[in-house]
């Protein structure tokens, strides 16, 4: 995960002036229910913001780097996000996200489980209650050919966009320095979760597991675990803790496909719902399941995004619902933009059949 990935929302509206902060506090006040949120930078300007009320964004999921790693940055920027009455739902710190030290258990590991439980006490004394952790170390932003894409594929208007082959990627050469196997992976994610599980309780801090992405077994001889619905319900039993749950990532659940995770995104979503452990949606689609597949735009691809969509509030879904990534071209802000407009009309719609009863 790179920040050029996430500082997507520089639309730059010209209608965007002095008076934003102005804009009443109270308006953080989500109601109950699917929320219409979207990634945010952690530099806001005030065209960035009137971007977010222009298009009806409720929430937000920041990312930022490790020096911000305090209570007090965090409380600033939540207060201004709230002054343009937008909710802070997550600030994630990308230095403590898909680490290769905590999933390898490579040198400096105790040093990154501590920074990770003084994240945990700073989101907490922040008042903000949820973030997302993912236990991958192949990181995305290597060169292509690389392992968390294959090739850069096309998709409607002939926008550049994430392909992978897994035959491909099978050929790669090893992303470490030796192979690392399940049992090993299972067992730094079993250190981890257990050492930070009782910070993110005492601070009540929700931490949304992210499913391995791509959901193949090995991925530059690094073992990926958190491919399959049963690694889910391990890792629960793990971490023995309400804290823990799912950071639901519709479109890497699509690339598994049922074949692959055991269950088919809706009834992943029926199932995780269930058991009140969806904690946030990243809303994305797909043209197919492995062993080949390209990243779409959310109204293109296999799945039915309305039907994920209705499943969420079928299961009382209370959380943030954010684009995850989308095709690049030229304008990946305004590529964000239609799929926050296409998340925002879905969402519309199934609240209202449901009233309509």
């Amino acid at each position: 995960m790179t920040m050029d990935r996430r500082h997507f929302i520089r639309a730059g509206s010209a209608a965007a002036g002095a008076g934003l902060l102005s804009f009443a506090a109270a308006q953080t006040q989500t109601p109950n229910g699917i929320k219409l949120g979207t990634f945010f930078t952690d530099r806001p300007n005030e065209n960035d913001f009137a971007m977010l009320r222009h298009a009806g964004v409720e929430a937000v999921s920041v990312w930022t780097s490790i020096e911000n790693n305090s209570a007090e940055w965090m409380i600033s920027n939540r207060k201004r996000l709230e002054a343009n009455g937008v909710q802070v739902y997550n600030i994630g710190i990308i230095d403590l996200h898909c680490d290769p030290s905590l999933v390898l258990s490579l040198p400096g590991v105790e040093q990154k489980i501590e920074q990770y439980k003084t994240y945990l006490t700073n989101l907490g004394r922040a008042g903000i209650h949820y973030t997302t952790y993912a236990h991958m170390s192949n990181i995305k932003n290597q060169p292509v050919p690389g392992f968390y894409q294959t090739s850069v594929g096309k998709t409607r208007g002939d926008a550049d966009t994430r392909e992978f082959d897994l035959q491909v990627a099978k050929k790669l050469p090893c992303s470490f320095d030796k192979e690392y196997q399940e049992d090993q992976i299972w067992k730094s994610f079993t250190t981890f979760i257990r050492a930070v599980i009782p910070v993110a309780e005492k601070n009540k801090v929700r931490i949304g597991l992210h499913p391995d992405d791509p959901p193949v077994e090995s991925l530059g001889c690094v073992a990926r675990v958190f491919r399959t619905y049963a690694a889910y319900e391990r890792a629960f039993e793990i971490a023995g803790s309400e804290n823990l749950g799912v950071c639901l990532c519709i479109g890497t659940w699509g690339e598994g496909g049922k074949q692959g995770f055991g269950k088919d995104p809706l009834e992943a979503v029926r199932a995780f719902g269930a058991k009140k452990k969806i904690f946030k949606v990243h809303f994305r689609n797909v043209s197919s399941p492995l062993p080949r597949f390209r990243e779409t735009f959310v109204d293109n691809g296999y799945m039915d995004m309305y039907e994920v969509m209705k499943a969420l509030h079928e299961v009382n879904f209370d959380g943030i619902v954010i684009p995850d990534h989308v095709p690049g071209g030229g304008s990946p802000a305004a590529n964000t933009s239609f799929t926050v407009g296409y998340m925002k009309a879905l969402r519309d719609r199934v609240n209202a059949e449901r009233r309509r009863g």
